[in-house]
């Protein structure tokens, strides 16, 4: 035996060296070009000539090319860059009230009263204190782009003030949200990204707004895009671990705010949402419940943003099963980008790997802020000023303080001039 040779600090020092060489091997595997889906119209050719961190290969990190892995390494270690902020709450009709994050700027960076609205969407349960949401938040900045987090009704500290949450289908919010924007910035054009659940909710308000839609950039991240195929794939194997954390997460909001819902025993299965270890059971007792969904098939299927318009190869809460490859084919205004992994939220890749700002980060920046331009070039633009110029998109900074050279080369609802949907492989 292979012990019976060598010492132990040599066994320990080959299985160690045996591992690592695994671990890069495997990284170097896994490093390649994303796939890029979208028509070669001149439009997106112009787009992608100034996004290199899309056109450049994939770096994928050595031990992250497991999806399970990257996901919980990037929601454990990943630094949340600091940020601050001014909140800002109105009310709802049904006597709700939204709660909206402007990036209080630092004194370093002074913007032009008509520059660009980006408006975040984070993930299920999140919200603005979440790492990648701030990471985009200072990159945004550093590229001339303010930023508002659009935090769903219950999360972020934000209080519940009437027995209706948050949901996959529901796009009043969001339509208030744009509203409000609008009307604080009437000279600024209005830029969207949305992350897994908010970026399912965001893709199906731009479908329904179609050509009036007043967003003029989105991206869509880790989109589960079809919530009957999500729901499968989160009770197969170690994927029931995120489940359970995303029910327990819906089910504390629930329990903070059940004195709402005294009285509505008859509406809602109040046990159940007190209870519940699965997002499923959570959507049969509260969700499908408060917009009138016969059963929670029914609200998976009539939700997913798949049928509004479509998006890493191993994210395990958005499988890759569910991209409507076809229809973002057809479209002429998106792209969908496929890295090779990535995890969910992960992306362990890119400048600020392994603890900085995800590879997403830079690759949105990137492509609002090119899509800007080509809106400009185009006479497509609905209120921008020369202000932005070759310079400003050839020169993108890094969140993780480099820059990036943009000298790489590279259906009918939904038209939103600058479509960008970004997943990762799933195998």
């Amino acid at each position: 035996m292979l012990q019976a040779f060598l010492s132990p600090a040599a066994l320990a020092f080959t299985i160690l060296s045996t591992v690592a060489i695994s671990a890069w091997t495997s990284a170097r595997r896994k490093t390649r070009l994303s796939e890029i889906t979208a028509q070669p119209n001149e439009f997106i050719k112009g787009v992608l000539s100034r996004c290199p961190t899309i056109n450049a290969p994939y770096q994928a990190w050595p031990f992250l090319t497991n999806g399970h892995v990257e996901t919980i390494f990037a929601s454990k270690t990943r630094r949340s860059p600091p940020v601050e902020y001014d909140r800002y709450s109105f009310g709802c009709p049904d006597g709700g009230t939204v709660h909206l994050d402007f990036h209080r700027l630092p004194s370093s960076i002074d913007l032009p009263a008509d520059a660009p609205v980006l408006i975040l969407l984070p993930g299920l349960t999140g919200g603005s204190h979440d790492s990648y949401v701030r990471h985009m938040v200072g990159a945004a900045s550093m590229n001339g782009m303010r930023s508002v987090v659009f935090n769903s009704r219950g999360t972020s500290d934000g209080p519940v003030t009437s027995p209706q949450f948050y949901s996959a289908s529901y796009t009043g919010d969001m339509r208030r949200v744009v509203k409000m924007v609008q009307e604080q910035y009437p000279s600024s054009e209005l830029l969207a990204a949305g992350w897994s659940l908010g970026a399912n909710i965001l893709v199906r308000y731009v479908g329904e707004e179609g050509d009036q839609c007043p967003i003029s950039a989105a991206a869509s991240l880790c989109n589960p895009l079809d919530l009957a195929i999500s729901d499968d794939n989160f009770h197969v194997g170690f994927n029931n671990i995120y489940d359970k954390n995303l029910a327990r997460s819906l089910r504390n909001i629930f329990k903070k705010h059940a004195h709402l819902f005294k009285g509505l025993e008859d509406k809602y299965d109040l046990d159940l949402a007190a209870n519940c270890t699965t997002i499923r059971g959570f959507d049969d007792a509260i969700t499908r419940r408060t917009f009138d969904w016969p059963s929670v098939d029914a609200y998976y299927y009539g939700s997913s943003s798949s049928h509004s318009i479509p998006n890493a190869a191993n994210d395990p809460i958005a499988p890759a099963k569910a991209i409507p490859r076809q229809a973002m084919q057809d479209n002429p205004d998106c792209i969908l980008v496929v890295t090779p992994c990535g995890g969910h939220l992960g992306w362990v890749s890119g400048p600020g790997a392994p603890l900085g700002a995800p590879w997403s980060t830079q690759a949105v920046v990137e492509w609002m802020t090119s899509v800007q331009l080509e809106l400009l070039r185009s006479g497509r633009s609905k209120r921008m000023t020369e202000q932005l110029s070759d310079r400003a998109v050839d020169k993108v900074s890094s969140p993780d303080g480099a820059q990036q050279n943009g000298n790489s080369q590279a259906g009918d609802n939904g038209r939103v001039p600058g479509g960008f949907v970004s997943q990762q492989q799933t195998h």
